[in-house]
C-alpha cells in the first residue's frame, strides 16, 4: 500500500456519503453540547468577575478585552475561513503541497501580524504614558488628546495606569485567539471533533475557572486576572499545537510533501477571504468599538455599565446560532434543486421556532431586565437594566427574523450581503459617535439596537431578490403578535407592580407556555417532534 492509499484509509479519509454524514452529525452534536456547557461556564465566570471587581476595575478589564478583539480581527485577516474551505479541498484531491502551503500562509500571516499588533500597542502605550504624565503635570488640560493614536485618552487619565498595564498583558491574546481559531479549523478538517471539544469546551473554560477561583479566594487584583487569562490562552495553544502536529504526522502528511515542494495558493485564498472581511468589520464595530468609544469619552465605569449586562442580553441569539448548523445544508440542497417554495417554508418555519424557543430568554432579559440585573450584578449596576433591555430587544429581533444572512450567502447574494455589512458597520459607528458622547453606555446600547434592527430589515429586503423567501410570510403573523403581546404584558406588569424576581420568573414561564400553546398549529410539533406527544404534561399543550 503506497503513501496515498495509507492516507486515504485513515479515519479522516473515510469514504462514502453515509460515513461522512454520520461523522458530521455526531461531531456537530458533540460540539453543540460543548457549546452549551461553555456558555454556562463562561456566564458564571462573567458574573463572578463583575461581582468581585469594582466597577472601574471591571470596566478597565472589559476595555482592554475590546482592544484585544479588534487586534484579533486584524491578525486573522479573515484567513481562518481559508482553513475550513481550501484545506479539505486540497486534502480530498491529494494536493498536499497546496494544503500545507495554505496552512503555512495562514500561520505565518497570523504570527507576523500578531507580533506587529503587540509591538504597535506596546509602543503606542509608551507614547500615551508620556502624554498622560504631561497632562497630569499640567492639570490634565487635554494634553492626552493631542496624540490621535493613543488608545487611552483624557477621560481615562484617572484609570490610565491600570488600563495601560492590562492592555499590555492582554494584547498577547490577539494572536493566541487567532491561532486557536485556526487549530479548531484544522481539527474540523481532520474530523477530530473530540479534540475541539476538549480544547475549546473543557480545557479553556477549566483554565479560566481556575484563574477566577484563585482571583476570588486569593483576593487578588485585575492584573492577576489578566495574567491568568493570557497564560490560559498560551497553555491551550501549546497543547493544541502538539496534538495537531501528532494528528498530521499520523496522517503522514509531512512525509508526503518535502519542504521545497510546498505551494502557497495566494490568489485562491485571498480571492475568497478578502471580500468576506466585511462581515468581520461589522462584528468588530458592533462588538468592540462601542467599548473603545465609551472609554474615550466617559471612562471605565461606563464601559463596565455596558459590558456587564451585554453577555446576558446575547443569550437571545443562542438558539439562532444553534439552528444554523443544520439550516445551511438543507437550504443549499433546496436552492440547488430550484425549489424556492420549500426554501420559503424552511426559512419561516425555522424563524418561528427560533422566535418561540428564544422567548423565555427574551422575557427575562427584556421584560424583567430590572430585577434580573439587580439579582445578577447587584445594586451598583441598577442603571444597566435599561441597557440590558435595549440590547435584548436588538438581539432578539436579530434572532426572530431568522437566518437571513445565511440564506443570502447560500443563494449566492454575496455582493448584496457585503454591501449591507459595510453599510451596517458605518451606520453603527456613526450612530455611536453621536449617541455615546451624549448618553454614555445608554447611547452605546441605542446604537447597537438601532443598527441590528436596520441591518436585519435590509437583509430581509434582500431576500426578495431571487431567493424565493418572502420578506415576511403572513401565515406566521399570529405567532409574532402573540410574542409581542406576551413580552409587552410582562413589561407592563413589572413596570406597574415591581414584582420580585421569583414572581417574574413564574409569570415568564406561564407566558412562555401560552406562546407555545397558542402557536401549536403553526409550530406543527406533532409532525416535527412526535415523540414529545407521548409525555403526558407536554401532550396537554397540543390539545
Amino acid at each position: 500500500m503506497d503513501d496515498t492509499q495509507a492516507l486515504s484509509s485513515s479515519p479522516a479519509g473515510e469514504t462514502g456519503p453515509r460515513n461522512a454524514v454520520r461523522r458530521q452529525i455526531r461531531g456537530s452534536s458533540l460540539l453543540l453540547l460543548g457549546k452549551f456547557i461553555s456558555i454556562g461556564v463562561n456566564f458564571v465566570i462573567q458574573i463572578l468577575i463583575v461581582r468581585y471587581l469594582s466597577k472601574a476595575e471591571y470596566g478597565a478589564f472589559a476595555y482592554a478585552l475590546s482592544i484585544v478583539s479588534v487586534g484579533e480581527t486584524v491578525v486573522t485577516l479573515g484567513l481562518d475561513r481559508a482553513i475550513t474551505r481550501y484545506v479539505p479541498i486540497y486534502h480530498e484531491r491529494g494536493d498536499y503541497a497546496k494544503m500545507l502551503g495554505t496552512l503555512v500562509m495562514v500561520l505565518s500571516t497570523i504570527l507576523s501580524l500578531g507580533l506587529a499588533v503587540v509591538l504597535a500597542v506596546v509602543g503606542m502605550q509608551a507614547i500615551a504614558d508620556n502624554l498622560v504624565t504631561a497632562a497630569q503635570a499640567s492639570s490634565g488640560v487635554g494634553l492626552a488628546s493631542v496624540y490621535f493614536g493613543t488608545l487611552v485618552a483624557e477621560p481615562l487619565i484617572q484609570d490610565y495606569r491600570l488600563v495601560s498595564l492590562l492592555l499590555a498583558i492582554l494584547i498577547v491574546l490577539s494572536p493566541l485567539q487567532a491561532l486557536d481559531n485556526i487549530f479548531n479549523g484544522m481539527f474540523a478538517v481532520f474530523s477530530r471533533p473530540s479534540a475541539i471539544f476538549f480544547q475549546k469546551y473543557v480545557l479553556g473554560p477549566a483554565l479560566r475557572v481556575i484563574t477566577v477561583a484563585l482571583l476570588v479566594f486569593g483576593q487578588s487584583n485585575t492584573v492577576f486576572l489578566a495574567v491568568g487569562y493570557t497564560l490560559s490562552g498560551l497553555v491551550g495553544i501549546l497543547i493544541f499545537g502538539v496534538v495537531l502536529y501528532r494528528v498530521m504526522r499520523t496522517q503522514r502528511i509531512f512525509q508526503l510533501v518535502p519542504l521545497r515542494s510546498i505551494q502557497i495558493p495566494f490568489r485562491e485564498v485571498l480571492a475568497f477571504t478578502v471580500p468576506l472581511l466585511a462581515s468581520d468589520l461589522v462584528y468588530v464595530v458592533m462588538n468592540a468599538f462601542d467599548a473603545v468609544l465609551l472609554g474615550q469619552f466617559h471612562g471605565t465605569e461606563s464601559v463596565a455599565a455596558l459590558r456587564a449586562v451585554q453577555p446576558t442580553a446575547r443569550f437571545n441569539q443562542v438558539i439562532l446560532t444553534s439552528f444554523a448548523l443544520l439550516f445551511t445544508p438543507a437550504a443549499a440542497r433546496m436552492f440547488a434543486r430550484g425549489d424556492t417554495e420549500r426554501i420559503n417554508d424552511l426559512y419561516w418555519k425555522n424563524a418561528v421556532w427560533i422566535a418561540v424557543l428564544s422567548f423565555p430568554i427574551f422575557a427575562l432579559t427584556f421584560s424583567l431586565a430590572q430585577p434580573l440585573t439587580l439579582m445578577l450584578y447587584e445594586e451598583r449596576y441598577a442603571q444597566s437594566a435599561i441597557i440590558m433591555a435595549l440590547l435584548s430587544f436588538g438581539y432578539y429581533f436579530n434572532s426572530a427574523t431568522g437566518q437571513n444572512g445565511l440564506t443570502l450567502k447560500v443563494t449566492g447574494r454575496l455582493r448584496y450581503i457585503v454591501t449591507v455589512d459595510i453599510f451596517a458597520a458605518v451606520l453603527n459607528l456613526a450612530v455611536n459617535l453621536w449617541t455615546i458622547p451624549r448618553y454614555g453606555a445608554l447611547g452605546a446600547a441605542v446604537g447597537t439596537t438601532v443598527t441590528l434592527v436596520i441591518f436585519n430589515l435590509l437583509k430581509q429586503a434582500g431576500l426578495m431578490r431571487g431567493t424565493g423567501v418572502r420578506a415576511f410570510d403572513r401565515r406566521y403573523l399570529r405567532a409574532y403578535l402573540v410574542i409581542a403581546l406576551a413580552a409587552g404584558g410582562l413589561l407592563v406588569v413589572q413596570s406597574l407592580l415591581a414584582v420580585p424576581i421569583w414572581v417574574g420568573v413564574l409569570l415568564a414561564m406561564v407566558a412562555s407556555v401560552l406562546v407555545v400553546r397558542l402557536n401549536r398549529d403553526i409550530l406543527d410539533v406533532k409532525e416535527t417532534f412526535p415523540e414529545l406527544t407521548r409525555i403526558p404534561l407536554v401532550r396537554l399543550l397540543w390539545r
